[in-house]
């Protein structure tokens, strides 16, 4: 089967021409007027700077920001600049998300805001590092980690920015790995219910399962999470040498990344333009799906990379965890955990409720581990433990 790239009905498209022309476009963006922020005070928007487009900046200028670059989107052993890491995959959800909600008349700086935010607080090594990490905090402090609730915490706790609630609920609710056929936005407008939101997500294992976006920008940033990976894991894969492009079934949204981002794009303004849903039709949904399942099947479970990060992230996280805890407990000022962590935060000088060192010991080496980058924790793994056997085999270029 050739190449299939699916267009707008030419009912559909005539009707947003028309709409455009007579100025009677769906109102159903979320306003700027409503934003919900903790302080009230601060951050009031200008005509230069809207709302969101300060927690755009606030983001954007996060000191974790940069670390995105050196983060495992799928693929950590690699040294190859070709293979996506979590810096590439943000932008490509911020421009997929936008290029819907604009079509839907949504509020485009919101969604960019939540796009840009939502891995923020990612661990190192991709979604194996965010398991390795949940177990540990789960053993030490009885908490889970999550790392879209631990986004929130970066952009919330860790620099208290007073991003506005809006934004901060799509980041929570953004993930990815759960599909639907439609995403109906739930009305959240107080901080307390927010708030004991991320508090059942450190207490239950599935809590985040629970979360829903308030707003339909952050609906139609939840399923352009999954349109931006979908395609583009098995681009990589290929590169890795995971798998080829013939391993993976044609269907209606196409088996290639162009289509598969098009074709999902298309069906979803076809299916939701001046609905207060965002919807797929059943076909495109089931194809949607069962990509997913080719996915893991072929790419995320693929025992050759699960036996690397079990046979020597896992312990290595361990190990570090264990040892910056003790450096913690016991006051070793000379240790990273003072000196490159706690010491980084403060530099940020914003007012919090508490002196960031006075956080829950635990939560700290957490944060930590979380901020750092695959080349980040590994180089300070031999720090620490500079005799240590263990070490990672990187596949170049030309290897």
């Amino acid at each position: 089967m050739g190449l299939n790239y699916e267009k707008l009905s030419t009912e559909v498209t005539q009707r947003i021409e028309a709409d455009r022309r007579n100025g009677t476009l769906p109102q159903v963006a979320f306003s700027n007027t409503d934003v919900h922020r903790r302080n009230t005070e601060r951050d009031k928007a200008t005509l230069i700077r809207p709302p969101f487009v300060r927690d755009i900046d606030k983001i954007i200028n996060c000191p974790y920001y940069n670390r995105y670059a050196d983060k495992t989107q799928v693929f950590s052993f690699y040294k190859n600049d070709d293979i996506s890491r979590r810096g590439l995959h943000v932008q490509l959800v911020s421009r997929i998300a936008r290029t819907i909600g604009s079509v839907l008349n949504l509020n485009l700086d919101l969604i960019e805001a939540i796009a840009l935010g939502h891995d923020i607080g990612h661990t190192p090594f991709g979604h194996a590092g965010e398991a390795f990490l949940d177990a540990l905090f789960m053993e030490h402090a009885g908490k889970h980690f999550r790392h879209n609730i631990h986004s929130v915490r970066v952009l919330d706790g860790v620099f208290p920015y007073n991003i506005s609630l809006e934004t901060l609920n799509g980041i929570a609710a953004h993930d990815g790995e759960m599909e639907l056929s439609e995403y109906h936005p739930k009305p959240l407008t107080d901080f307390a219910d927010f708030d004991s939101q991320m508090e059942s997500c450190y207490k239950e294992k599935d809590g985040y399962k629970k979360l829903v976006p308030c707003t339909l920008e952050g609906c139609v940033m939840r399923i352009s999470d999954i349109i931006a990976y979908l395609g583009k894991d098995r681009q990589d894969a290929q590169l890795a040498k995971i798998c080829s492009s013939q391993e993976f079934e044609d269907s209606t949204i196409g088996k290639y990344n162009a289509e598969i981002i098009n074709n999902l794009i298309v069906n979803i303004i076809e299916n939701s333009y001046g609905k207060d849903y965002i919807q797929m039709d059943a076909e495109h949904f089931e194809a949607l799906q069962k990509a997913k399942t080719e996915n893991y099947a072929r790419i995320y479970k693929n025992d050759k990379v699960q036996k690397i990060y079990e046979e020597t992230i896992q312990p290595m996280m361990e190990e570090t965890y264990n040892k910056l805890l003790s450096d913690l407990k016991n006051g070793k000022k000379d240790s990273p955990i003072f000196t490159q962590h706690i010491a980084y935060v403060n530099r940020a000088h914003y007012k919090r409720p508490m002196p960031y060192e006075e956080n829950e010991q635990n939560q700290i080496v957490v944060d930590y581990i979380a901020s750092m980058t695959d080349d980040y924790f590994v180089d300070l793994y031999h720090h620490l433990f500079p005799k240590s056997t263990r070490n990672i085999q990187y596949k170049g270029y030309f290897d």
